[in-house]
């Protein structure tokens, strides 16, 4: 900040001793170093107060991009499976896959048939597990 040498000192400390006296100056320059180190905390206060606002503020940017890539890649799964329902859906014979059916009841029904067609495939499932799934599909 002030680029001060031993000199400046000396000449600071001459000139206070010719106007404050032997008494007065040793008061004077504790005053003065409590007042410089007050003025010190606060200073670093502030600066860590504002590093520690912009750290949240970039997280909260963070955040916010991290959860529209996630919503992104929620809709692009949705669309797909949206897609494999209506393809299924027009090989089906059932009529609860009409074009009048809202989106989230023909998704649902697609996930079914999807869990429906793993568990018949290679992989036969125990009792507790397609328990646990259908638990989990609830929530």
């Amino acid at each position: 900040m002030f680029d001060m040498g031993f000199l400046e000192l000396m000449i600071i400390g001459v000139v206070g001793l010719l106007v404050l006296g032997p008494e007065r100056l040793p008061k004077a320059a504790r005053t003065l170093g409590l007042w410089i180190g007050k003025i010190k905390r606060t200073v670093s206060g502030m600066q860590s107060e504002i590093s520690a606002q912009l750290e949240a503020e970039e997280l909260r940017q963070k955040l916010n991009e991290q959860q529209k890539k996630l919503d992104e890649g929620v809709q692009q799964v949705k669309r797909g499976v949206e897609s494999i329902a209506e393809d299924d859906g027009g090989t089906s014979t059932s009529s609860s896959h009409s074009k009048a059916a809202p989106a989230e009841k023909r998704l649902d029904d697609a996930l079914a048939r999807a869990r429906s067609g793993s568990e018949d495939d290679d992989h036969p499932r125990s009792a507790d597990a397609s328990t646990a799934d259908k638990d989990s599909a609830s929530r």
